[in-house]
């Protein structure tokens, strides 16, 4: 039986463009809608349209579009399945490579875990694709498990990893990019916040919000400076 080494602190991290790019998963789950569109529909290229929409700037009712422009009819009652097989795929995504770096490098006497909104089987999909938990990530929440109500900004998922630690909060610092809901817990619980600003990030220029990180950052490279 191997005993678990001695952690001091504890670095949490978000998940979606925080260790790696949220935008390469909405183009994996696209080009898997569209696969299906295929299969299921006899519609061809319909994953590669909505990859260029997206990346022109659409942001909704790309499912939509792309049923219409093939002229298919009683579109309406297709839009479930398409958005179940988006959020079911197997994501081709990988770790920023700084995040990799950083991982895979662990600093003595540190944890790390994660806490990511997001639809369950989506994010825990995201998770293992990532390979977080061989990089030594001892616990990941996701806090749909409980439901809407315990996304961020709600505490329960902060205080579950404090708990699984066993450590003040001034052990934990958490990782994250969004601005407006990531640091409203930790930061009203005594833990440390750094926000990143990584290169190609979905969510840029977000009004400066009541509880901001204390630091920030647009790598890993520099998180322990």
């Amino acid at each position: 039986m191997t005993c678990r080494p001695t952690i001091d602190a504890v670095i949490v991290f978000d998940l979606d463009d925080t260790l790696y790019l949220e935008r390469d998963y909405v183009e994996s789950g696209l080009h898997a809608v569209g696969r299906w569109m295929e299969r299921q529909l006899g519609i061809a290229h319909a994953g590669g349209a909505m990859v260029e929409q997206f990346r022109a700037g659409a942001r909704g009712h790309l499912f939509d579009a792309a049923l219409a422009s093939a002229g298919v009819p009683d579109a309406e009652g297709l839009i479930p399945r398409m958005v179940q097989v988006y959020r079911q795929h197997r994501p081709a995504i990988t770790l920023a490579e700084d995040a990799m770096r950083f991982l895979s490098h662990r600093p003595g006497r540190t944890g790390f875990a994660i806490i990511t909104d997001g639809y369950l089987d989506a994010q825990r999909r995201k998770i293992r694709a990532l390979g977080l938990h061989r990089l030594g990530v001892e616990i990941a929440v996701c806090t749909d498990r409980w439901g809407r109500q315990d996304w961020k900004p709600a505490r329960r998922a902060f205080e579950r990893v404090q708990s699984f630690f066993a450590l003040p909060a001034s052990a934990f610092a958490y990782v994250a990019d969004n601005p407006e809901k990531d640091f409203v817990a930790p930061r009203r619980m005594g833990w440390r916040t750094v926000q990143i600003n990584r290169p190609g990030r979905l969510r840029e220029g977000v009004a400066t919000p009541a509880d901001p990180a204390e630091r920030e950052i647009d790598s890993f490279d520099g998180l322990l400076a």
